[in-house]
C-alpha cells in the first residue's frame, strides 16, 4: 500500500499504524522505565493522542511522532513521581502523630519559655543557654565568663528558681 494520501483517521489506516508500530513503542518505554505495566499505559495514551490529532498528522510523519509523544510522556510521568516523592518527603518530615491541641499547646509552652529567659538578668540568662542550649559544663562556663564555677552554680540556681516559679519543673 502507498504511504502517501493515507488518512490516519481511517480505522483501518489506525489499525495499520497500531499494529506496526505499538510493539516497539513498548520496548521503547520498558527499556526506557523498566515497568512494563507502565510501559504499555504510556504507549496506549500515546496512541489515544494520535487518534486526537490524526486530522492534522501526516502518514509519512506517524513514526516520529509517535516516538516523540511517548518520550514526552516518559518525561512527564518522570517529572510527576519525582515531584511525589519531593512532596512525600517533605509531608514526612513536616508530620507529626500528635494531635493539633499538643501542638498548641507546645507552641504556647515555647513562647512562655521565651519570655521567662527574656525575662531573667543578663548573667543569668547567658549561664541558662550556655548550660542548657550548648550543654557546656559549669567548669567551661566558668572559664568563658572568667568566673569562678561557684557564680556559674549561683547564677544557674537563680535561673532556674525563676523558671520553676513562672513554668513549673522543666
Amino acid at each position: 500500500m502507498e504511504n502517501t494520501n493515507k488518512n490516519i483517521c481511517n480505522p483501518k489506516v489506525f489499525k495499520e499504524v497500531f499494529d506496526l508500530y505499538a510493539e516497539d513503542i513498548k520496548r521503547f518505554l520498558y527499556f526506557k522505565y523498566g515497568d512494563l505495566q507502565i510501559a504499555e499505559d504510556i504507549m496506549q495514551d500515546t496512541f489515544v493522542i494520535l487518534w486526537q490529532k490524526c486530522a492534522i498528522i501526516k502518514y509519512e510523519t506517524v513514526k516520529g511522532l509517535l516516538y516523540t509523544t511517548a518520550n514526552n510522556l516518559y518525561l512527564n510521568v518522570k517529572k510527576h513521581e519525582k515531584v511525589v516523592r519531593k512532596n512525600r518527603h517533605a509531608f514526612i518530615c513536616n508530620s507529626t502523630n500528635e494531635s493539633p491541641e499538643f501542638l498548641l499547646e507546645e507552641k504556647e509552652f515555647l513562647t512562655k519559655i521565651e519570655i521567662v529567659i527574656a525575662s531573667l538578668t543578663e548573667k543569668q540568662r547567658e549561664v541558662f543557654l550556655l548550660s542548657r542550649i550548648e550543654n557546656k559544663k559549669y567548669r567551661e562556663i566558668a572559664e568563658l565568663l572568667s568566673i569562678s564555677v561557684k557564680a556559674v552554680e549561683k547564677r544557674m540556681h537563680y535561673a532556674l528558681l525563676i523558671i520553676r516559679k513562672e513554668i513549673g519543673n522543666i
